[in-house]
């Protein structure tokens, strides 16, 4: 005869009991490393485990708890199967602390040696740029961590470009698929550079605690801004980030600035530019007229200095013209003189002739034969003569 099936409750109630009634399974100990924590509402909720298996645990007295992932630890409580959601926990009562996991000392290790090596110097770290028009993002296609950022990119500013490289955000060789992407980002045009992923225990997290992604980060050229798992989780990659981001989507908020805040604080500033310029177009208003002024005052005294200066040379040269117009006439009057008395009518007038021979004047006795005829030229007329006679002195 074929078995009756058990509904869901009917099995699930039965496991309950099976716990319930256990006697071994109360206030037992379990010793194994955190990792996933996060405590909400003062409750905390973690993940024990060692190197084969993991056990999901529950701690509702967080007044003491001080542990973090990567603590290995001794707990003691008691398993409890939920029947409504079908889960195993273990509910802790205590909490005792047996030493750092492997892991969580393989990541204080390299921190050590990365930080004596100047990974995380303050003075090595970028300043974000004031104007981001293009954002690199290294992270996994699928998962809510890059529709974040695309949110509230959307929401803060719609006309910055996200550039998304894909790579694994876990796993085994996930660390040089981040390395590459952040070298390949690094030579791209982009601005800045996100490398993003959500929370996850300490074994998640391990890419972003490697070598390999903190020489990626710390040789990178560009502002590299880190927001890798939870706000309680730290990672190397965020030691060596120049900036460190609780969460992928704060990581948007700081790089995203809000083009409305923008656009009203532009709007808001009109009145005080305005002003501005009003109160510049009146300083240099008045300053081109105090300086047209200047102009004009200083070429109506050049003018006058130059109609005083051209008075004065018209003076010197009237009187430079005088001088020099007495001197020519002076010496005209002179040899006025000397030519005058040069006149031959001038000679004839002190009672001298001119004798001339055919046509030819004579200076000398010798020039005339007796027998010549000759013209005797006086002041008033001419005497024709015919020489009879000569006498030589």
């Amino acid at each position: 005869m074929e078995q009756r099936p058990l509904t869901v409750t009917q099995i699930s109630t039965y496991f309950k009991q099976i716990f319930d009634a256990e006697e071994l399974l109360f206030n037992v100990r379990v010793v194994g490393e955190i990792s996933g924590l996060s405590i909400v509402r003062n409750i905390a909720y973690f993940v024990l485990k060692d190197e084969n298996a993991t056990m999901s645990c529950v701690c509702f007295d967080v007044s003491d708890f001080s542990y973090q992932n990567g603590d290995k630890v001794i707990i003691t409580g008691t398993p409890r199967y939920y029947i409504k959601g079908g889960k195993l926990n273990f509910n802790v009562q205590k909490v005792e602390k047996f030493g750092l996991g492997e892991l969580y000392q393989q990541f204080l290790k390299l921190k050590t040696l990365l930080e004596n090596k100047g990974y995380f110097d303050e003075s090595h770290k970028l300043p974000m740029p004031k104007f981001i028009k293009r954002i690199g993002v290294v992270t996994s296609r699928e998962g809510a961590v890059i529709q974040d950022i695309i949110n509230v990119r959307t929401r803060r500013n719609p006309y910055i470009d996200i550039v998304l490289y894909p790579v694994r955000v876990q796993g085994k060789g996930a660390e040089y698929e981040i390395a590459k992407g952040i070298k390949f980002l690094d030579s791209y045009n982009v601005d800045v550079i996100i490398v993003a992923r959500g929370g996850g225990s300490l074994e998640d997290l391990a890419p972003f605690n490697s070598e390999v992604v903190a020489d990626a980060v710390y040789n990178a050229n560009k502002f590299i801004l880190s927001a890798v798992g939870h706000e309680t989780d730290y990672t190397i990659c965020d030691f060596c980030s120049d900036l460190r981001a609780p969460t992928p989507s704060v990581a948007a908020e700081l790089l995203c600035n809000n083009i409305g805040e923008q656009i009203s604080r532009f709007y808001s500033l009109l009145p005080r530019l305005k002003e501005a310029v009003q109160s510049i177009y009146i300083d240099k208003h008045s300053a081109f007229v105090a300086l047209s002024k200047n102009i004009v005052d200083s070429f109506t005294a050049k003018r006058l200095q130059y109609a005083n200066s051209f008075s004065k040379l018209l003076i010197r040269l009237k009187y430079s013209g005088e001088n020099f117009y007495n001197r020519l006439d002076s010496k005209f009057k002179l040899i006025e003189n000397k030519l005058q008395k040069l006149n031959p009518n001038e000679v004839l007038k002190l009672g001298f002739a001119v004798i001339n021979k055919d046509n030819k004047q004579i200076n000398s006795i010798t020039d005339i034969n007796i027998g010549d005829h000759i013209e005797v030229r006086l002041l008033d007329g001419i005497l024709y003569a015919k020489i009879d006679n000569k006498e030589k002195l």
